[in-house]
């Protein structure tokens, strides 16, 4: 029989990331796992399954491999579990309690150490860009606080020339349990606080911590078409780990600044194009911006004010693909200010030789005039 596929059997996406893909693996092991379905043949094969596709997906290596060649692509023998004995049940290694205490430390703020070497905690950055550059694309440089390894200990925590021990508390697991009852709680080590060892002489220059504060300058390629709210993944440039381990990683959020000419919405933009009512009366040209620099736009005969004109092709090229959007000018019609007094007597004689037509060039006002003539008559009845 055929595997499911493991982003199915989980009920995630595949932009799912590490903190969501945990949750839904603990919950799914919580609610299957042999110890609590004594005897249930289905229960454990679901509970097998979860563990699987979590072992595969929660791999950066073997994630890209599935998500590339699907099954085919990952090793058999790299998904045999999380390692061999255990504590019974019919877990595969990993008993009920584990499951609960991981899931009840992390609820209650603690999270589940592993003793030893642990990863470093992952970094964001909140980068304003402009429109160009998002439309563009860009790259730029960005200074970030961040914990580097420290240089004199390599990132050991104890003073060069000696080493770290094993905690005698909890045997170099990181964690202590305590049975409460028929529920074992695994809770952090409190002598070694998680790191599964201590450290009798501390280096003088990070204090034990195996961490020092640096600023860093990191680059940033901006792909063309972001928006505001993405997100740029820079691997491996948050913080770095205690005891040695690997580096966090780097989320540069996108904000994208206001534009003094354009709005954007999804992959089109919007203009405002103010012209003269004599343009607007008897048509014309006139250039207009765009991202790619000045279009003429031509203007029909009695175009009304707010009218939207479509330029094709004008707009943005979305960053997941997909046709490039349009720019969408709309004209406001702009009245005149200012005026002088001959001015304003040819407008007066411009306005008496409508009236004496009927006021044929103003249907919207007419029509308006009589809705609101026949909305008082009603009123009357």
């Amino acid at each position: 029989m055929s595997k499911r596929d493991y982003y199915e059997v989980l009920g995630v996406s595949k932009t799912t990331d590490e903190q969501e893909l945990k949750k839904a693996y603990r919950r799914l092991a919580m609610k299957f796992h042999p110890d609590r379905n004594p005897g249930d043949k289905e229960a454990e094969s679901s509970f097998k399954e979860a563990k699987e596709a979590y072992e595969v997906l929660s791999d950066d290596n073997k994630r890209a491999a599935y998500d590339r060649f699907g099954h085919a692509g990952v090793d058999a023998a790299a998904q045999g579990g999380f390692g061999g004995g255990g504590f019974g049940g019919g877990g595969d290694g990993v008993s009920f309690s584990d499951v609960f205490s991981e899931a009840f430390s992390e609820f209650f703020g603690g999270g589940r150490s592993s003793g030893g070497s642990g990863r470093g905690a992952d970094l964001q950055y909140n980068l304003e860009v402009d429109l160009e550059q998002a439309v563009r694309g860009a790259q730029i440089e960005i200074k970030i606080p961040t914990q580097v390894r420290c240089e004199p200990c390599d990132g050991s925590g104890a003073k060069p020339g000696s080493k770290p021990v094993s905690c005698r508390t909890c045997g170099g697991v990181g964690q202590v349990r305590i049975q409460q009852g028929f529920i074992a709680i695994q809770q952090t080590c409190p002598s070694c606080r998680g790191r599964g060892q201590t450290i009798s002489d501390p280096c003088s220059g990070c204090r034990g911590t195996g961490q020092a504060e640096k600023t860093k300058t990191v680059s940033v390629k901006i792909p063309a078409g972001v928006d505001t709210g993405d997100r740029v993944r820079l691997s491996g440039e948050g913080n770095a780990g205690r005891n040695g381990g690997t580096m966090g990683d780097l989320y540069v959020q996108i904000i994208v600044k206001e534009h003094p000419i354009f709005k954007r919405q999804e992959q089109d933009l919007y203009t405002e194009v103010p012209i003269s009512f004599i343009d607007a009366a008897l048509g014309g040209e006139l250039d207009v911006p765009t991202l790619d620099g000045k279009v003429r736009l031509k203007i029909p005969a009695e175009t009304q004010t707010g009218k939207l004109f479509r330029l094709r092709g004008k707009g943005v090229q979305p960053v997941r693909g997909g046709n490039k959007g349009d720019l969408l000018c709309r004209v406001i019609v702009e009245t005149p200010v200012n005026l002088t007094k001959v001015q304003k007597d040819l407008l007066k004689q411009f306005q008496e030789t409508l009236e004496n037509d009927g006021n044929k060039q103003s249907p919207k006002k007419t029509s308006w005039f009589e809705g609101v003539k026949n909305f008082f008559d009603d009123m009357k009845l």
